[in-house]
């Protein structure tokens, strides 16, 4: 069983790395033991992201560049111009190894004039990283907590087998205790009617779907899974991508070459080398969200990897990616200076749109691919929109609205934005007080207490608005399915 753990942080205040101003990025932070990867999924749905593990969400309406949590609809997506150009300008690298003349002479990093392609690539493709407070979080026994939140599940069960049987409302109120306890990630079943309609139906020999009418075929575009055509012995270049898990013994076999070229791309492109190896790891091995295969999962399973791009045996970059219930969240993407003429960040991007659609096949909930943040009023950060059938999170009521030129119009003249147009929407997933007392809580190490009966054992608020203010900000569902670290 996996049980989210976090220790709230608060409000968080620090230098802004779009504005380069000074005390004006607002935000809210948590360290996270150990996320459900089905928790995570709904953090982020409500504008949270992780950089190792520490979780963080901008306050949008105080801080200096909003961020605006952005994804794209990997099944609705469709390759623009300059997308197919850089596809193939590498199937032409990779089958001919020759650059194009323009690029002959092209200094490492040096951003190409006319289309644009690499605009992702030569800004700063990757987000300004938070600010990780000065604070070091309470030391738990990680395994212990989640034996004794699974006590506190089986103790439910027990009290739910005793329930009078005339008390289904008593029941109904455990049962959903648990649910909240326990997440559960197996897909919906089929309604029995419509199981029973579809057995009739094979039965006689209908079709699922109505008759289609005969179409003149029309000329199909090439697809993006077109352009990625399995090599050839003919190439000149061999290209092969490797997902490997961070928690894997591919990952520590290949840990020296990706550190090496961590540390080359920060000093060519930020011009800003890593403390050393243990700091690269914090940053991009280390995280809260465990490797798990479980029934419905992809063939890789759920978790944090590294999709690794080896060029005849050599990494020339590296994106490192979360596989959650509903998306690939992409964390961080960093590649060889020396091969930026083939638009490596604008490649990867695309080649992590092809995992979410050949994921998607299997499993069909999982088709959405999650850029991190959208900041408008940060120009350099704009080409994160460029992607089609892009959608961004309302930052008050957390529905998705489809990124618009009108979109952009509101931000170009309010640099914050509620987005959602309806005035009377609400945030559907709210905490409110009256759910305080089924927020669970570690009190100590050994002790896992809802919050209402911490108020009985000690007759103290413990710590009641800053766990109040950590609720809303993670939504009521999660609010009562995540551990909260309450230890000094």
């Amino acid at each position: 069983m996996s049980v989210s753990i976090v220790q709230y942080y608060g409000a968080q205040t620090s230098k802004c790395g779009y504005c380069a101003g000074t005390n004006c990025s607002k935000s809210h932070g948590m360290h996270a033991y150990r996320l459900a990867c089905e928790d995570y999924q709904d953090l982020i749905d409500r504008g949270w992201r992780r950089c190792g593990n520490y979780c963080y969400k901008p306050q949008n309406d105080k801080t200096c560049c909003p961020c605006y949590t952005i994804k794209c609809d990997a099944l609705e997506f469709k390759l623009t111009k300059s997308n197919k150009r850089i596809l193939r300008r590498m199937n032409k690298f990779l089958r001919d190894g020759k650059r194009e003349p323009n690029e002959e002479h092209q200094t490492p990093g040096q951003p190409k004039n006319g289309d644009g392609d690499d605009v992702a690539v030569l800004s700063n493709v990757n987000e300004s990283q938070p600010q990780i407070p000065d604070k070091k979080p309470s030391i738990i026994n990680v395994e212990h907590v989640e034996s004794l939140v699974q006590a506190r599940v089986e103790q439910i069960n027990s009290e739910n087998d005793i329930q009078v049987a005339g008390d289904p409302s008593a029941s109904l109120l455990a049962s959903n205790k648990i649910k909240g306890l326990a997440p559960n990630l197996n897909p919906p079943r089929k309604k029995a009617k419509q199981m029973r309609l579809e057995r009739r139906q094979a039965k006689l020999g209908v079709p699922h779907e109505p008759p289609q009418l005969q179409q003149q075929p029309k000329m199909q575009e090439k697809s993006l899974k077109d352009f990625l055509s399995a090599p050839r012995e003919t190439d000149k270049h061999k290209l092969k991508l490797r997902l490997v898990n961070v928690d894997g013994e591919e990952f520590k076999r290949t840990l020296p070459q990706s550190y090496e070229l961590y540390k080359k791309y920060q000093i060519a492109i930020h011009h800003d080398p890593p403390k050393n190896m243990k700091a690269y790891q914090e940053h991009l091995q280390h995280s809260p969200i465990k490797h798990k295969k479980i029934e419905g999962s992809p063939d890789v399973g759920f978790g944090s990897f590294h999709q690794q791009y080896w060029l005849d045996g050599k990494l020339i970059a590296v994106g490192v990616i979360d596989i959650l219930p509903g998306s690939v969240s992409s964390v961080y993407f960093f590649y060889d200076p020396d091969y930026s003429f083939l638009s490596l960040g604008t490649y990867g991007s695309l080649r992590e749109i092809d995992l979410v659609q050949t994921i998607a096949e299997r499993v069909p909930a999982l088709k959405y691919y999650y850029m991190g943040f959208y900041i408008h009023s940060c120009p350099k950060m704009r080409y994160k929109g460029k992607l089609s059938a892009s959608y961004l999170l309302c930052p008050e009521t957390y529905v998705w609205l489809p990124l618009t030129d009108d979109m952009r119009k509101k931000l170009d003249e309010k640099k914050y934005h509620r987005l959602n147009p309806d005035a009377s929407a609400k945030d559907v997933n709210e905490f409110l007080n009256q759910h305080l007392n089924d927020v669970m809580l570690l009190d100590t190490p050994q002790t896992c207490v809802s919050y209402r009966n911490f108020i009985q054992l000690t007759g103290i608020d413990g710590n009641r608005d800053a766990i109040i203010e950590y609720s809303k900000l993670v939504g009521r569902v999660c609010a009562q399915r995540m551990l909260y670290v309450n230890m000094s």
